[in-house]
């Protein structure tokens, strides 16, 4: 059965997501702000949550409609058939959220929908207490302009959440937005890629993972798995076909370097607990070390330091002056940097090929690209 799904991305990311989803084989319906909407059936579910390597979450629309009144927000919500998804015993928690909306009250809005809900299934299943001791079915109601959205989270965790990042310092990317970036780099395997100042190793694994095509989901837990809707066997076939997809053989040259130790070795322990330790080549090292990159040519990609995030402004400068001479030296590589300082292009002295902005949590970004000769 054809269902109404749902993918939310950090702003900026909607065509990587809507890539991802076309790429799976699902007919996307709708892109907006934040979301791309498609139609897929309960494989879907279990295979995007598996598969989806930059969207933070996978919901099932449960449905639209106006709202200008709890009235209509309550009759509506009772409307829908929620006992097809969630079992006499399930547990159903609401969150929500209000914009340009005359219903403002998200707790107000919250409670009508619970309310709505209960009514719903305590009718359907003749109980007036339902013990709500099973399964998670994690509501939210969004208010947009007085439109109302239902949907029910399928994920549980968010999808950033990999299981592999066992150790950090600071400030680092979240997994789906170095996912995006290397996407967006274009890299594929066969090319070298090299992260310079690698934190605890987030794009260099995330490369790896690509690289060697292993589902970013394979090694965790999401909420559908413990709804009545799917069987399980579902999810089995799909973790299965999953791991028969990875290429193990692919060559891969991904290099992974910081001036900070603990960053050197974070990044080796996340390779290891990702299971791709032996794809990428780890030093600790300053970026002047770099300057003689190979002729041949490659892709640096780098969560640059900037001053709202980590390092002073006189090391950044010193990174930004090596990084115009690799430039100069190296005209065969490009360089996709991420970074929210609006200096960048002049502190380079070069206008970037194309430029995207993007939300690194909640600090505005640049992703500056600079192609370089073929």
């Amino acid at each position: 059965m054809k269902r109404e799904l749902m993918a939310t991305a950090t702003f900026g990311l909607e065509a990587c997501v809507k890539r991802e989803i076309q790429a799976l084989g699902y007919e996307i319906i709708g892109t907006e702000n934040g979301h791309v909407a498609f139609l897929g059936d309960e494989r879907a579910i279990a295979r995007c949550n598996l598969w989806l390597r930059c969207a933070d979450r996978v919901l099932l629309v449960m449905g639209q409609f106006p709202a200008e009144t709890f009235e209509d927000l309550f009759q509506q919500t009772k409307g829908i058939a929620w006992e097809e998804l969630i079992p006499p015993d399930g547990k159903f928690t609401v969150i929500g959220s209000s914009v340009k909306s005359r219903l403002h009250s998200v707790p107000a809005c919250q409670s009508i929908v619970k309310k709505a809900v209960a009514e719903r299934l305590g009718e359907c299943y003749g109980m007036d207490v339902l013990p709500e001791t099973g399964a998670e079915h994690r509501i939210k109601v969004s208010l947009l302009k007085d439109k109302a959205l239902l949907t029910v989270d399928t994920s549980g965790t968010a999808l950033h959440k990999r299981g592999y990042r066992e150790a950090d310092v600071a400030a680092p990317i979240k997994e789906t937005m170095a996912a995006a970036l290397i996407q967006l780099s274009f890299w594929k395997p066969g090319r070298v890629l090299l992260d310079p100042c690698c934190g605890s190793g987030t794009i260099p694994i995330e490369a790896a993972l690509i690289g060697r095509n292993i589902a970013p989901g394979l090694s965790r837990h999401f909420a559908a798995e413990d709804w009545d809707l799917m069987d399980s066997s579902i999810w089995k076939e799909e973790r299965r076909a999953a791991y028969a997809a990875i290429q193990t053989e692919t060559p891969l040259e991904i290099y992974a370097s910081d001036i900070d130790p603990r960053a050197a070795a974070a990044t080796r322990t996340n390779a290891a607990a990702a299971g791709v330790e032996d794809c990428i080549r780890f030093s600790r090292a300053d970026l002047s070390l770099r300057e003689n990159l190979p002729e041949e040519g490659g892709i640096m990609i780098s969560n640059l330091p900037y001053g709202k995030r980590i390092g002073s402004e006189t090391g950044i400068q010193k990174v930004y002056k090596i990084l115009s001479r690799l430039m100069k030296e190296s005209p065969r590589w490009s360089f996709f940097l991420l970074t929210s300082d609006k200096g960048l292009e002049k502190a380079l002295r070069r206008k970037a090929d194309r430029r995207r902005k993007l939300f690194n949590g909640n600090i505005e970004t640049t992703y500056y690209q600079y192609h370089g000769k073929r």
